[in-house]
């Protein structure tokens, strides 16, 4: 390895370090955050079968489900324009990672919350709780601790998804290496060098999902 490799991958080191600080993490921790709440609030409205409602959502979930994100992306940021809807680079990205994410993630909750035993709920109502109440002090607890392995797979996925973001001219971590990339002429070495840093971010959070699943364990104990 040459002295000017050397330099190119110490000098860009730090600088994609931070990128991925500063944009892939936040873009992922808001987007799982949004997409999360919009996965139990659907899965609510499909397990009780609530019906115009249910009809939508699973429209909604066939729609992100069966498109490439990265189209997704094109139709929101570049598409959305035409007929009066912009939007910056950043948003654009969050809104349609959060979108994609609901729609994945509403059927791993909607297993979970299937997956619990069906007589406690017959047990909240005969206390006087109503579904929503039953489902956020007893079920969804319980429903989400199971989902805790798919849930973070979404979650390591979308860490790496994030990269799409570079084609609708965020400026992150992927972006960043492509501009280097582009001065340099050492394609192999910087995108090998971008590989380790996402790996490296997906080891992290693999580490915290066993971290949480280990406390979850203990508790039950």
């Amino acid at each position: 390895m040459s002295s000017r490799v050397i330099e190119i991958i110490t000098s860009s080191f730090t600088k994609l370090l931070i990128l991925g600080l500063v944009y892939t993490i936040p873009i992922t921790l808001i987007s799982f955050a949004i997409g999360l709440l919009i996965a139990i609030v659907t899965a609510l409205i499909r397990v009780k079968k609530i019906k115009v409602l249910s009809q939508i959502i699973q429209f909604y979930v066939w729609i992100f489900r069966g498109t490439p994100l990265l189209v997704q992306l094109f139709i929101i940021y570049y598409g959305l324009p035409s007929v009066g809807i912009v939007l910056e680079a950043f948003p654009a990205a969050i809104i349609t990672f959060s979108l994609n994410v609901g729609a994945y993630s509403s059927e791993t909750v909607r297993g979970a919350i299937l997956s619990v035993d069906k007589r406690q709920l017959e047990a909240c109502y005969s206390v006087g709780m109503t579904y929503f109440q039953s489902m956020y002090h007893i079920i969804l607890p319980q429903a989400l601790k199971i989902a805790i392995p798919p849930l973070f797979n979404s979650l390591i996925a979308l860490v790496k998804d994030t990269s799409l973001a570079a084609n609708i001219t965020v400026a992150e971590m992927f972006m960043a290496a492509q501009r280097i990339v582009a001065n340099t002429y050492e394609p192999l070495v910087l995108y090998i060098e971008v590989a380790i840093i996402y790996l490296a971010f997906s080891t992290i959070l693999t580490y915290v999902q066993h971290f949480i699943e280990r406390r979850l364990q203990i508790s039950e104990v």
